[in-house]
């Protein structure tokens, strides 16, 4: 345990350096350390909402709004099925009195002989869930009165889909704030359909909202041109077709396919961009919607489409010409502001689902500042009060701990650093801690070299078999300690995984500063200046 080689202490000393290294930034403004040489770490630790200010939004996910979506494209595919079926003569299958329930579609076959294949037909439209061995599906069809069939979705698939939303939801979510440059967002799930939002820093939250309270949900559709304007004002459009509005004239509106052409899933990239002095945003569709768009506007040269953004035309040109490049531009009236929005929301993805805002607050940096000031003097007062019980009480060996606890707490701000860890008010009690416990080390292998002391064994035997016989018993409670906090930080979220986290870190550099530094301290001393008899 005294052997010491020489490469051994330069790994110790260029592992302590490079943890100064990356703290030393902590130790300045953030705009200083912006103008350091390109080669020196900028890197700092990220505050979290409690220390840095920033925004809080408790969103909830409109799962209703997505079984109703998937009823309606239930709806689409049965009526698509149906006109596939045939009967036994090769003929279509009759139908009729198409009704549309909470989750589910029926309708009545004109012939009973034909009700067997369109069931089969039908159940070729469900899904397994959760695997092909689960034995769930998507959808049930059933038979009632003979010649009613009714296609529902079961409630394994209601709410294996309500899942996925929030799932998909989350990743959306994650995806429109990191776009927007934002450091270090919380993003996580509560209870069955909400998502809790925290974004330190954020000065203008009335963005966040804006850009989360849209679903982003791009469509290209073609217009309905046989359906007269009266009869589109009056509500009435045929079996397939849909009504919408204008964006920017909500009296306006237009009948359009209800078949999308080509979705904002299968674009690649959407910049804001200017057209002839105006805002507009430029997109790019990936190889195979490009392809798509372009057989599209092929075939309907001098049709209009409808570009559809969340049930909203934004714009409905005529098709004067095909368009092969798989690009295009979206114009719209918008404002500088609105276009680099859209093309955000555009290039994170749309939404499966509306998001509703339930909580909204919003954390000053004032508060931040006060509980920064506040864990700055408790770990002051904490540090200090350990570094003279551990002088008074061990002497130059006292010193060399709290040595070695210094160097404990700059390693946990550079691994935190380098890790792009977030600190939070509870991860500064986590330090605070940390530096009461990580002299817990030091007090048991010094009280061991006393007995060994007293025991009679000479100076160099006795530190020999303090460290020897108290690291079984320092590595087993460090080993406990850090099961509790890994599972504090699997199962926890905010506060106590932050929490958690500096715990964590601070376990495991306690144990190499408090075992191995000091140690090395010690050793060293003790083979320079050799005393004959060792006061402890």
């Amino acid at each position: 345990m005294l052997d010491f080689p020489r490469w051994k202490i330069w790994a110790i000393v260029l592992t302590l350096i490079a943890g100064t290294i990356f703290a030393l930034p902590n130790l300045f403004p953030e705009a200083q350390v912006a103008r350091w040489p390109s080669w020196l770490p900028k890197k700092q630790i990220n505050l979290g909402l409690d220390l840095r200010g920033g925004s809080h939004l408790l969103l909830a996910v409109d799962t209703e709004a997505v079984i109703k979506q998937q009823v309606e494209t239930l709806e689409d595919s049965v009526r698509a099925t149906l006109r596939d079926t045939r009967d036994a003569n090769g003929g279509r299958v009759g139908y009729g009195n198409f009704t549309t329930g909470p989750n589910s579609v029926s309708f009545l076959v004109r012939d009973a002989s034909d009700v067997d294949a369109v069931v089969e037909a039908l159940r070729g439209l469900s899904q397994p869930i959760g695997g092909s061995f689960s034995g769930q599906r998507d959808i049930d069809v059933s038979v009632r009165d003979g010649t009613r069939v009714t296609a529902r979705l079961t409630e394994a698939g209601v709410n294996e889909r309500k899942r996925l939303a929030v799932e998909q939801s989350i990743e959306i979510v994650r995806r429109r704030i990191d776009e927007m440059g934002t450091r270090e967002p919380t993003i996580v799930r509560q209870g069955e359909d909400r998502i809790l939002v925290q974004v330190p820093g954020l000065k203008d939250p009335g963005q966040l909202k804006d850009i989360l309270g849209k679903t982003a949900k791009l469509e290209f559709k073609l217009v309905n041109t046989d359906v007269p304007a009266e009869d589109v004002y009056a509500g009435r459009v045929p079996p397939g077709s849909e009504i919408l509005h204008m964006q920017n004239d909500p009296n306006q509106k237009i009948a359009v396919r209800r078949r999308v052409i080509i979705s904002g899933e299968e674009l690649t990239d959407a910049q804001p961009s200017y057209q002839q002095g105006q805002p507009v945003v430029s997109f790019r569709f990936n190889t195979a919607g490009g392809k798509r768009f372009g057989q599209v506007t092929t075939e309907n040269t001098g049709k209009p489409f409808a570009i559809i953004l969340d049930n909203e035309i934004i714009s409905a040109p005529r098709i004067n010409e095909p368009i092969l490049g798989g690009s295009g531009i979206i114009s719209g009236g918008f404002t500088v502001d609105e276009a680099n929005n859209l093309a955000v929301l555009l290039r994170a993805g749309a939404l499966p689902a509306p998001l509703q805002i339930l909580e909204e607050r919003t954390v000053g940096p004032d508060l931040g500042a006060d509980s920064i000031r506040a864990g700055m003097i408790a770990s002051i007062i904490g540090t200090i009060g350990v570094l003279t019980l551990m002088f008074v009480t061990y002497g130059r060996f006292g010193l060399f701990a709290n040595a070695a606890l210094i160097l404990n707490v700059i390693l946990i701000l550079g691994i935190m650093t380098f890790l792009g860890a977030t600190l939070t008010l509870p991860g500064i009690a986590g330090l605070v801690l940390t530096i009461g416990t990580a002299v817990d080390a030091n007090v048991l292998i010094f009280e061991r070299i006393r007995e060994e002391l007293r025991a009679g064994r000479s100076t160099l035997n006795a530190v020999d078999a303090g460290y020897t016989e108290a690291s079984r018993a320092i590595f087993d409670a460090n080993i406990t300690n850090v099961i509790a906090a890994a599972l504090m930080m699997w199962f926890g979220s905010g506060p106590v995984k932050g929490f958690a986290v500096v715990l964590t870190i601070g376990i495991v550099t306690s144990v190499f500063t408090g075992v191995t530094v000091c140690r090395m301290f010690n050793v060293l001393w003790l083979k320079r200046a050799r005393p004959a008899k060792l006061v402890l």
